[in-house]
């Protein structure tokens, strides 16, 4: 018995320290992929992480409770004791006051700039990046990804400057959470979807709850399972099913491509890498290819495809990989 208490507790740790580690402020993909790898090699990992993942949740909510912030906030309000040296303890008291405040403009300046502003966040190439919002929303941005977050008394806003972010939206109907990218709006109240901004288009892609998409000729209202894509710059709004697993795949660190053109995948497999897949052969780029890939891994990607389509591969250039028809 005590030997089973001991190894519970051992994985408990690793559950908590596991739920550290993804919550920090970047997380490569090989960290992922062994995150993947130590939950699925034991039920009991899973159901630790679970109740680890549970419990900071309820923590979350309590920070917004508004009995703790009225509680801290009369702690910060009890008066100081009063000097004992004359202004500011030493001679030249009215200089070193200046300087004080000017010291405290600085500081009030800095504190409201993001409520006023909104603060940004990024991601670096074949990184994802988690963020715990104030609210106890949680945002996870994909590879080379770029969001300013605001949050204010009666609404929350996120503009998704570039790439793709994953949202699990903390429920508060008194303040709309919204995510404008390009010429597209997404509002929910309570619920998981992501957003996804290529040069032209912004893809929308739900997974629970409900979300209303404006851009296009009129809004749409999504479906778990659904997914939007508002094309040039707003001009119209296509709705498709999708499969829910394979398409927040990307937050496990995978990339599944189901009959999609090799050229496709490979711009896919190059969001993850500095070393870029090159296809020059129209013909060959449209071929489809199928499978399931670790982001980042873009050598397995490689070997994959030139042994199916059987090409040439070419290590010639730096940070490029050409792949052409052998012969």
């Amino acid at each position: 018995m005590a030997d089973a208490a001991f190894e519970l507790k051992q994985i408990r740790d690793q559950a908590a320290s596991w739920y550290a580690r993804l919550n920090n402020t970047t997380i490569s993909t090989d960290t992922l992929r062994a995150f993947r790898e130590w939950r699925r090699t034991d039920e009991r990992h899973d159901e630790a992480y679970l109740e680890i993942e549970a419990f900071w949740k309820r923590v979350a909510q309590l920070e917004n409770d508004q009995e703790i912030q009225r509680a801290a906030g009369a702690a910060l309000e009890r008066p100081a004791e009063a000097p004992k040296t004359g202004p500011l303890g030493r001679p030249g008291g009215k200089s070193l006051a200046a300087a004080f405040f000017a010291l405290l403009l600085v500081a009030a300046l800095t504190l409201s700039w993001p409520r006023l502003f909104g603060e940004t966040y990024a991601s670096g190439v074949g990184e994802q990046r988690i963020l715990r919002l104030k609210d106890g929303s949680q945002l996870r941005l994909d590879t080379a990804s770029r969001v300013r977050v605001k949050l204010t008394d009666d609404a929350r806003r996120v503009r998704l400057l570039g790439g793709r972010a994953f949202f699990d939206v903390a429920h508060d109907p008194s303040r709309p959470f919204t995510v404008v990218a390009d010429g597209a709006s997404v509002t929910a109240l309570g619920t998981r979807f992501d957003v996804r901004r290529d040069t032209a288009d912004v893809t929308v892609t739900l997974f629970q709850g409900q979300v209303k998409v404006e851009g296009g000729e009129a809004p749409v209202v999504l479906q778990p399972g659904q997914r939007a894509i508002v094309t040039g710059a707003g001009s119209r709004s296509l709705v498709r099913s999708v499969n829910a697993a394979e398409a927040q795949s990307w937050t496990q660190g995978q990339l599944v491509f189901r009959q999609q053109t090799l050229g496709a995948a490979a711009a896919e497999v190059n969001r993850y890498s500095e070393t870029q897949v090159v296809i020059r052969d129209a013909d060959l780029a449209n071929r489809t290819v199928s499978g399931v890939f670790e982001s980042g891994d873009t050598d397995a990607f490689v070997a994959a495809v030139a042994d199916l389509f059987d090409l040439e591969v070419d290590r010639s250039q730096n940070e490029e990989i050409v792949l052409r028809r052998a012969g």
